[in-house]
């Protein structure tokens, strides 16, 4: 098994290299909410670019969206959000703290679903925060999507949410990137984007937050197929943390158990990691799940209501959804196979990664910790892709030409990739600096290169000092990051 590492590690590594900043923090912080500074927000931009390039670049049949934050409210009442989305918490009648019920613990640090116990039995669990125990208010509903208000007069004020996923703007867009692209079934929409949950409880550094970025795909297929694209994508999603660096000891796939499916769930996967909450807890990294053809049919009984609302002059604030019909199938968010002359409502198999959690778990699973001679060495063993910075250029010395050769190094690298330059402290300073920044290759202009026009090149990860000539460097680095897992 893979060493784990201390959450506090990474923590005061981020805080101390500028990864990941506490939000507001200059005013005592805002709880659940992060900052993601020069390094860190480099660090997410390059997860969600990998992610994007192998979920949608790399593949003929996903297209992408970017849908709106703020959607009609009874997208929210179809999808069942606006109803039926809390959680069950209680209230500690000793210190107040309230708390979910499924995340409170017993004396040995088990959970309702671990014990085997009822979930709403709170008599022998302990409050996470003075340690009484048994001592809950009655379990009651908390709503997990926060409201805001659209409009500036009374007639036209309405109230909206901050969406909490973003899988119904793709649902809500379904028809029309049907009827605008040459997609055909079976097809995915893919889309990366902001989402925020008021969530009870918070937990480990940005593993749970209440504003949160998400990567996901609805894969449209036909009813009859979906089982065998459940299992591609379970695959598909695995291998991809696999080939961007993270250790396979330190991930699992946990099939749901059929208690613990949604209502509207065929089957559901979670990938989860072993991240390092306590002495080591797996914790779900991403689901992939089988929603069956439940939301495209819910959304066309949403279309349907709000139409015979309007007609009728109510108030849809009040809406109730219609029954569905009997021809739900021939309905406008159906599908018609020209090859097969028939029309059905198509299967959706959902990928659903956390894009923070990614980055969590990339940093994670890269630290790591060296004893050398000079004392120890801290430092990130991010895959290529994946580093903030992939080249660090240093002269030697500030003298005899070394630092203009330097920068125009640096510059020239720029042109294809992120590259840092750096002339103070002293050279093994400079090392260590990029180690804990994650930084594939470090390059050094010394004296030498007046001679034989070379620079030295040392590897991050075996600190390997080799020469290389100026005008090799780029393709030199290149073809590193190019063959970084065959080696």
């Amino acid at each position: 098994m893979a060493k784990l590492t201390k959450l506090d590690d990474i923590v005061s590594l981020c805080k101390r290299r500028g990864f990941i900043f506490q939000s507001s923090e200059i005013y005592g912080g805002l709880a659940s909410c992060y900052d993601y500074g020069p390094l860190g927000c480099e660090l997410k931009r390059n997860v969600r670019q990998a992610w994007w390039k192998a979920m949608v670049q790399m593949r003929d049949d996903v297209v992408g969206l970017d849908s709106s934050i703020l959607m009609h409210p009874l997208i929210w009442k179809a999808s069942g959000h606006a109803d039926h989305f809390s959680d069950l918490i209680v209230e500690c009648k000793k210190c107040h703290t309230r708390t979910r019920v499924d995340h409170l613990t017993d004396k040995d640090g088990r959970t309702a679903e671990e014990s085997g116990g009822e979930p709403a039995d709170t008599k022998d669990k302990v409050c996470p925060n003075c340690g009484t125990v048994g001592n809950f208010t009655e379990p009651m509903a908390f709503k997990l999507m926060f409201e805001t208000e659209m409009g500036a007069n009374a007639d036209d004020r309405m109230t909206l949410y901050m969406r909490p996923e973003t899988a119904q703007g793709i649902f809500a867009n379904f028809r029309n990137v049907l009827d605008t692209t040459r997609v055909k079934v079976p097809f995915g929409i893919a889309q990366i984007g902001k989402s925020f949950r008021n969530e009870v409880t918070t937990k480990a550094f940005i593993f749970r937050t209440r504003e949160f970025e998400q990567g996901e795909i609805e894969f449209f297929c036909e009813p009859g197929t979906d089982d065998q694209w459940y299992e591609h994508w379970k695959q598909q999603r695995f291998d991809w943390y696999v080939s961007l660096g993270i250790n396979p000891d330190n991930l699992r796939m946990r099939d749901h158990a059929q208690d613990e499916l949604a209502h509207y769930a065929k089957g559901c996967v979670d990938i989860e990691y072993r991240f390092p909450f306590g002495s080591g807890d797996w914790q779900e990294l991403e689901g992939i799940a089988n929603r069956t053809d439940y939301d495209l049919r819910q959304h066309q009984r949403g279309m349907r209501s709000i139409n015979d609302w309007i007609e009728a002059g109510r108030d849809l604030t009040k809406i109730e959804l219609k029954e569905e019909s009997q021809d739900y199938h021939k309905g406008p968010l159906s599908y018609f196979d020209e090859q097969q002359k028939k029309r059905y409502i198509p299967y959706v198999i959902e990928p659903s990664a956390g894009i923070d959690r990614s980055t969590l778990a990339f940093l994670v699973d890269a630290y790591d910790e060296e004893e050398l001679e000079g004392g120890p060495r801290n430092l990130l063993r991010f895959h290529p892709d994946l580093a903030p910075v992939k080249a660090a250029v240093f002269p030697l010395v500030k003298r005899d030409g070394m630092p203009d050769i330097a920068r125009n190094i640096c510059d020239g690298l720029k042109k294809h990739f992120a590259a840092f330059y750096d002339e103070k402290g002293a050279i093994g300073r400079r090392y260590r600096r990029q180690d804990e920044a994650g930084t594939p290759f470090c390059i050094t202009v010394d004296g030498q290169i007046k001679e034989d026009n070379c620079v030295t090149v040392r590897h991050r990860d075996t600190m390997v000092q080799e020469r290389v000539n100026v005008d090799q460097v780029l393709n030199y680095l290149r073809d590193g990051m190019d063959n970084w897992m065959d080696k």
